[in-house]
């Protein structure tokens, strides 16, 4: 096969892969962020305390990880169906692609919420900020780096998984690789195939640590003291209105 019969098989594949890692990723971030923050304060000691339901909780996210990412497919199928229409091509892989990420993620979210310095939040608490406040002000600010690089590692898994999703019929580059590398013999283009994947990957990751660096470097700089300052004026302010 030449390079001008490559070309837009593997330009559409990228395209496919793109999309489909996209919407799983904005999809696991919508539901793994509130579910990783949740399972963080329904903890003991938490701020909305509920040892019964962080277990529970903690269960359905434990068995959802558990499960091999192809077995998930296959056990999602009618509900893939019923959500899509099909079982085959890039909108069906969103539905198990999305699903497998979201307990993914509030593992992760999870672990970076924990990090928090618990003194801001207890100041937060003196200063009379309810739950919904200590989240927004707190929670989610002073754990960004982390859930940047959460959200790296997430996207990172996911092109992985939707190359796995192409083994059967999602599209994508994992899709070229089997259909054209491995059944018709095309080792060229499966090389080429991978070549591109750990490109794609490497880019990502490179992006994601710069941010996460970033905001750490940010983070540095400013330390508790000040964002503690800021906090209080924010509480003023809020008094004030």
């Amino acid at each position: 096969m030449t390079w001008t019969e490559m070309q837009p098989l593997l330009s559409q594949a990228c395209w496919d892969t793109l999309y489909m890692v996209g919407w799983s990723t904005l999809i696991a971030v919508a539901g793994g962020l509130p579910l990783g923050i949740l399972l963080v304060l329904t903890d003991r000691g938490g701020l909305l305390q509920n040892v019964v339901a962080q277990k529970v909780l903690g269960q359905v996210v434990n068995i959802a990880r558990s499960m091999p990412f192809i077995i998930l497919m296959v056990a999602l199928m009618g509900f893939t169906r019923w959500i899509t229409g099909t079982t085959i091509g890039r909108e069906a892989a969103i539905v198990p692609l999305a699903i497998g990420a979201v307990p993914f993620f509030a593992r992760l979210v999870e672990t970076a919420v924990r990090e928090v310095d618990g003194g801001l939040v207890e100041a937060v608490q003196a200063m009379g900020g309810n739950t919904w406040t200590i989240v927004r002000k707190v929670l989610v600010p002073e754990s960004l780096p982390s859930l940047i690089a959460s959200t790296t590692t997430t996207v990172v898994a996911l092109i992985g998984y939707s190359a796995m999703a192409g083994t059967v019929g999602a599209g994508g580059l994992g899709d070229i690789a089997i259909r054209y590398g491995y059944q018709r013999f095309e080792t060229q283009l499966m090389w080429i195939t991978v070549a591109i994947l750990a490109v794609v990957i490497s880019l990502i990751q490179f992006a994601g640590d710069y941010a996460a660096r970033s905001l750490h470097r940010r983070d540095g700089r400013s330390g508790p003291a000040p964002r503690l300052r800021l906090l209080k004026a924010d509480a003023a302010a809020g008094e004030t209105a």
